[in-house]
């Protein structure tokens, strides 16, 4: 389905990877490939979250719904695109609002948030594939399962976790959280649609990392060279 998994996920997803549910959807995404529809992210990429953040490592999780459906866009970040792909209008949002709270953020000329994964930022989809150019296309196919694990499975295993949790959707999942050992920050979505009904002025980055300099932890850098 994808390259091998970061050994702490592994460690702890191993069991659910090899469950009934995700045996079929690895199967419908190669039906798809062989009715030669085009899949984002490359096969590769899917579980590019897991990669660039280590199960021991993650700080934060920022909960997105689906990949990009466009040419190039989706690498397996939530909110993220690859350099040279234009920025998408939540992401144009999400700078907007660390512009605000950080008065010496400058705005990137690209939306590549690797380097917040890097740091222990685990940028998470709820699921993990799109067909090209339709929306999700991809889900109810078992991969909400598999992420509500991983939510489940930080939650058990981890403490001290910051969770930011944009709009309905990703609301709807403090439910998996267990809010006594670590931090849920809700705001509305970062979409033109709504990121003037609560999300700009949350200050959840500038929250974030007071809660993790509480903790002795180091706070995430969220500027993003160009």
């Amino acid at each position: 389905m994808a390259a091998a998994l970061e050994p702490g996920w592994l460690s702890v997803l191993n069991d659910e990877l090899e469950k009934p549910y995700m045996k079929e959807l690895k199967a419908f995404l190669l039906e798809e490939k062989h009715k030669g529809f085009i899949v984002y992210p490359k096969g590769s990429a899917i579980f590019n979250a897991f990669n660039h953040t280590p199960f021991d490592k993650v700080k934060v999780v920022i909960l997105g719904q689906d990949p990009y459906h466009g040419v190039d866009q989706a690498h397996g970040l939530s909110f993220s695109v690859q350099k040279g792909i234009a920025i998408p209008p939540s992401l144009k949002n999400i700078y907007k609002e660390l512009a605000e709270e950080f008065k010496d953020f400058k705005i990137p000329n690209h939306g590549n948030l690797t380097a917040w994964a890097d740091q222990g930022v685990l940028l998470l989809n709820a699921t993990l594939t799109v067909r090209a150019h339709e929306a999700g296309s991809h889900q109810n196919k078992g991969w909400e399962i598999f992420t509500d694990h991983v939510i489940s499975v930080l939650s058990r295993e981890r403490s001290g976790i910051v969770f930011l949790l944009w709009g309905k959707y990703a609301q709807q999942k403090a439910s998996l959280i267990d809010g006594s050992k670590h931090y849920v920050l809700k705001a509305a979505h970062p979409s033109p649609f709504s990121a003037y009904n609560g999300f700009f002025g949350s200050n959840h980055f500038s929250k974030t990392n007071e809660l993790l300099t509480k903790d002795g932890l180091t706070p995430i850098n969220w500027q993003i060279e160009n």
